[in-house]
């Protein structure tokens, strides 16, 4: 089936076009994969175009091989068109990837794309005087050195995901990670974890190296600030002669459930509504179904509701953990999902909660006046908020009281909190901000 020239003269929200493109610059005449997506939002200025080299070597990851990769790299910019081009990938799924074997300095190619862009180009971006617009090619660029494809899986909810092994670099400090992410929204990493090479003497094959989970540590930027939440009830928690106990609605790998049970010492309850994500965690994040950590695979927002119709004083918490994330691909990456900022359920948290009890949410706003609606909502059933900005430019953590905390902040010493203080990294126990009634978030 051809395409007609005409066709992407114009805007059509959400449209998503492939083709492949002779590549006359590869001596056996290779062809290029080309994706066009325009943005689902009709709003979006109209000649706002950008194209995206592919990295060689990752044109099968699913950031850059599906709709859900695509919409999330076009929605990160303001674009209406956002067009993807690289080599037609090698496999209809992930591969593993090193950025070694593959050139990184822009290609002959890559210098000569400019007509085909400009035919990919929405009529509307061409000036009256005839000049061509100039669209600019990006080059995707990560930390990520190295990947190792440890498994692929489907979920009955979640759908496909992939667990992988990889190889990061900052400033020349290489660290190594194993992460789980989604084919409904690729680019997120949904959960990570420190993992420590043994006895290797060589570094280049990924595939083959052995690993140990660190567990000591939290490497998701926003679990950190999570944890850190917990401090606005420290001065409850003090001198406890019972465990804490936390639940944590949204397990993926684990990590934060493991450092809660580990590093302070609390029982926790993890509820996740795909029963692969749970086989996945226990298998290859180390998660432990034990005396300390119980799981089900449950809806979230069900299992809360049905614990506040059922009360119990077993089934009161000291901390609520919340890491949901919405399904809605058509927004990107957001948190916590719509279905949650209800009311009724926001008021059956509040009643699963001790007295001096806390909700900690990750969330990560689509704009801020959305965030500003969330905090509304928190604000008319919780006694008293506080954020954390987790510095990632993403996340910003969400701190609500069941009742009211005497001089939250200002507690500087005790057992629980000085152990807090020695396991979260950062200084994000100290830039807790208290949100006033009559105050704007700081988003």
């Amino acid at each position: 089936m051809s395409l007609s020239p005409s066709t992407f003269e114009t805007i059509v929200p959400s449209r998503y076009i492939t083709f492949t493109f002779p590549n006359h610059h590869h001596h056996h005449h290779h062809h290029l994969r080309v994706a066009v997506l325009d943005s689902p939002s009709a709003a979006t200025a109209a000649a706002s175009t950008a194209a995206i080299w592919v990295p060689p070597g990752r044109e099968s990851d699913w950031i850059f091989s599906t709709f859900s990769g695509h919409l999330q790299l076009l929605l990160t910019q303001p674009l209406s068109r956002l067009i993807l081009i690289g080599n037609s990938p090698s496999s209809p799924q992930p591969i593993s990837y090193n950025s070694s074997l593959h050139p990184s300095s822009p290609t002959p190619l890559q210098r000569n794309l400019a007509p085909l862009l400009s035919a990919l180009t929405p009529k509307s971006a061409f000036l009256d005087d005839g000049e061509i617009p100039e669209v600019p090619l990006l080059v995707f660029e990560d930390e990520v050195v190295k990947s190792s494809i440890v498994e692929i899986c489907e979920g009955p909810c979640v759908g496909e995901m992939l667990i992988e092994n990889v190889e990061l670099e900052n400033d020349g400090v290489k660290e190594f990670r194993r992460r789980l992410r989604f084919k409904r929204m690729p680019n997120f990493v949904q959960s990570q974890m420190r993992i420590c090479p043994k006895n290797v003497t060589s570094f280049e094959n990924l595939d083959n190296m052995k690993f140990e989970l660190d567990r000591g540590v939290l490497v998701q930027p926003y679990l950190n600030p999570m944890v850190a939440g917990i401090s606005v009830i420290s001065r409850f928690l003090e001198g406890r002669t019972f465990r804490p106990k936390a639940l944590c609605l949204g397990v993926g790998g684990g990590a934060l459930l493991g450092f809660l049970r580990v590093q302070l010492n609390f029982e926790v309850v993890g509820v996740e509504e795909d029963e692969v994500v749970l086989e996945v965690a226990k298998r290859y994040f180390g998660l432990e179904d034990d005396e300390l950590i119980h799981l089900f695979a449950e809806d979230g927002i069900e299992y809360v509701q049905n614990l506040a119709k059922n009360l119990s004083e077993e089934c009161r918490f000291d901390a609520i953990m919340v890491d949901l994330d919405s399904s809605d691909v058509s927004v990107g990456a957001c948190a916590p999902p719509t279905e949650f900022v209800r009311k009724s359920v926001l008021l059956a948290v509040r009643a699963i909660l001790h007295e001096e009890g806390v909700v900690v949410t990750n969330t990560i706003p689509s704009s801020k006046l959305l965030y500003e609606r969330l905090i509304c909502e928190f604000r008319e059933v919780f006694e008293e908020l506080y954020e954390i900005d987790a510095g990632n430019g993403e996340n910003f953590v969400l701190i609500a009281t069941k009742s009211k905390v005497r001089n939250a902040l200002e507690a500087n010493e005790g057992a629980f909190l000085n152990k807090l203080k020695s396991v979260v990294s950062g200084s994000y126990i100290d830039s807790i901000r208290k949100i006033p009634r009559t105050a704007d978030p700081a988003f």
